[in-house]
């Protein structure tokens, strides 16, 4: 079956919350939060996750599975869908386009694998054949004799990118 969904970032994490355990729209928030175990990493908001909630709700990713009483009105309990499971998986296995989004993406996949108990090596050792090009590419551009302040700078974040890459598998 081919690929369809387009998610965001957002959506991506909390499908990915919702993967590990059904929970209510305030225990995400509550993750995202820049205190949270997630929001650490990259926070949301609590109207925004309650929109990717709703977003994921109409893609039929996510499902309202009951209510509980909270200190409010009853909250609703969502869990992810077998189809919201598959686009999980997907997303969590590949490897990341851009340099730029290793702090964010690829940090959160390996965190969400992480305590998912993956290991990291098979999506470590595709990104780093995803990466190989770029990090070529940029060698060739800071050695070039028109090389500048900003092709040295790329070239040294992605040597960065490479350093982390070989070494996050280890403990």
């Amino acid at each position: 079956m081919p690929h369809k969904p387009q998610l965001t970032l957002r959506e991506h994490v909390v499908l990915a919350l919702l993967c590990e355990q059904p929970r209510h729209g305030w225990a995400i928030a509550r993750e995202l939060a820049p205190g949270g175990s997630i929001g650490r990493i990259w926070t949301v908001s609590r109207p925004l996750a309650y929109r990717a909630m709703d977003d994921l709700a109409a893609r039929k990713l996510i499902r309202a599975t009951g209510t509980e009483q909270g200190s409010g009105p009853r909250r609703t309990i969502y869990a992810a869908t077998a189809r919201g499971r598959r686009e999980h998986e997907h997303w969590l296995t590949t490897p990341i386009e851009h340099l730029r989004d290793v702090r964010t993406e690829l940090l959160l996949k390996l965190v969400f694998g992480e305590r998912e108990r993956r290991s990291p090596r098979p999506l470590l050792r595709l990104q780093k054949r995803a990466f190989q090009p770029i990090f070529v590419a940029l060698e060739t551009a800071a050695s070039a004799p028109r090389a500048d302040v900003v092709d040295r700078w790329r070239l040294e974040s992605a040597r960065a990118v490479q350093r982390f890459l070989d070494t996050a598998a280890t403990p």
